[in-house]
């Protein structure tokens, strides 16, 4: 039975911090002997052991005491025990409710970086995709009922601009999390000549913090990224649902590599696409978390409380599972095959083009009311019969309207794609310049870093 001791014990999850908080306490060391709150000598001994305490973690040598409760602790009796009474200098002028909300905004950051690099990963095999594919037309769906036809790039270059979306989401969440709480105190800030700005910029922060008693509460940027990578799992999520489709034998529109599929037990025929199934059900803990954190947050009031402990391992899960998401879909989306053969037969089913005769015969001074009546009654006269609309004489179609004629045998898939030329549409031209628009794009990113 596990002790009552243990109900407040976060070393297992929070040691995950040792890099954020050992580079916070560095810069409030050389900020506080900048100062001259202490020594410049304290200083440099703690700094020295904090790089000890920091190569030990990495070693996997350093030792753990759950009795210590937390990281913080942890990390400042070892340097207690490295370099004797000095150690004891380096909590002047701070809390451990600053210090973590500093750890998390340091954390957070780099989170951030991560799912920005992983989801330009994942654009970045789109646009493969696309450039691969540029003149394979294959069927758009509504309601998974065959629709209309489209460029397999077009349909690949919506889930590109769902993941844009997402990273910007992302570059917005940075910007907030980019605050340093540090100096804050517990609440009230400190009686101390501290350097706050020379804290910001020895840890990169673009801001710091107005409000001393918000500061050590807010946990805003926790939900923001949780709310970020519940949108981009989202849409992993419904990529993840039409590979599952496609890859079927009832599709039978792609072929995913055998590393992202597995074989059944008593089945030898299969390969599952547990990958993406995978993906789809790992959103719903990613949602789960996000309204774990704004359930604790719900309640509280000014300022610290205790709660916040659990702001943590659910973060910390989701930042896993977003960043090995990502990286599982840019490997297989970019070993994945289309067969180009069916997608193309399919989309080039004469009932695809239903929309596309209606709007023929708009083009002979038809109302759009009514040659969509008319095609609706073709269209149940061709499932009567059996029948394809291609297949149709000209004078079974004139029975339904006299403004038929010999250019309804002109109307193919690929006409249907090449009369949707306007922006955002999916007619060639438009689409090749999406591609180079989405190819620009993520040069830049690269250009940038990613972020």
């Amino acid at each position: 039975m596990t002790s009552h001791r243990d109900y407040t014990v976060s070393i297992h999850y929070d040691r995950r911090l040792y890099r954020q908080d050992i580079a916070g306490s560095t810069a409030h060391a050389r900020m506080l002997a900048r100062q001259k709150i202490i020594s410049a000598q304290d200083a440099e001994q703690i700094v020295q052991g904090l790089e000890q305490v920091r190569q030990e973690i990495e070693s996997e040598q350093f030792p753990w005491d759950a009795a210590l409760e937390d990281l913080h602790m942890n990390i400042e009796s070892r340097l207690h025990q490295i370099i004797g009474a000095a150690a004891g200098r380096l909590h002047t002028g701070r809390s451990r409710n600053d210090q973590v909300a500093l750890d998390m905004r340091l954390y957070t950051r780099e989170a951030i970086r991560d799912a920005v690099k992983g989801l330009r990963g994942v654009q970045e095999a789109l646009v493969g995709l696309a450039e691969r594919h540029a003149g394979v037309v294959m069927p758009g769906y509504t309601h998974l009922q065959r629709a209309q036809p489209v460029l397999a790039a077009h349909h690949f270059l919506a889930y590109f601009q769902m993941f844009q979306r997402d990273a910007e989401r992302f570059h917005d969440c940075y910007r907030r999390a980019d605050v340093l709480p540090l100096g804050s105190g517990a609440l009230a800030g400190v009686p101390y000549p501290t350097d706050r700005v020379f804290l910001a910029q020895e840890l990169g922060f673009s801001a710091i913090t107005a409000n001393s008693m918000d500061a050590v509460s807010d946990r805003d940027f926790l939900v923001e990224y949780q709310a970020a990578a519940a949108l981009a799992m989202m849409h992993l999520s419904r990529l993840a649902e039409e590979l599952v489709l496609w890859s079927s034998r009832e599709f039978g529109f792609i072929r995913l590599a055998d590393e992202y599929t597995t074989g059944s037990s008593i089945m030898p025929q299969k390969r599952n696409p547990d990958f993406a199934e995978l993906a789809r059900g790992k959103t719903g803990r990613v949602y789960g978390h996000l309204m774990g954190l704004l359930t604790v947050l719900k309640g509280l009031p000014l300022t610290y409380n205790r709660d916040l402990q659990e702001d943590k391992e659910g973060f910390f899960d989701t930042v896993d599972t977003l960043l090995a998401t990502l990286g599982v879909f840019q490997g297989m989306l970019s070993g994945m095959t289309l067969d180009t053969e069916r997608v193309m037969s399919l989309a080039g089913e004469s009932a695809m083009l239903a929309t596309d005769l209606a709007d023929y015969l708009v083009g002979k001074g038809v109302p759009f009311r009514q040659a969509h009546g008319v095609m609706r009654e073709l269209c149940r006269h061709c499932e009567a019969q059996g029948k394809e609309l291609a297949g149709l004489t000209l004078e079974e179609y004139r029975r339904f309207s006299p403004h038929f004629d010999e250019g309804v045998y002109g109307i193919t898939a690929q006409s249907s794609v090449a009369a949707r030329d306007n922006p955002g549409g999916t007619a060639p031209q438009q689409v090749a310049q999406e591609v180079r628009r989405a190819r620009q794009l993520l040069e830049a990113a690269s250009n940038s870093h990613g972020f």
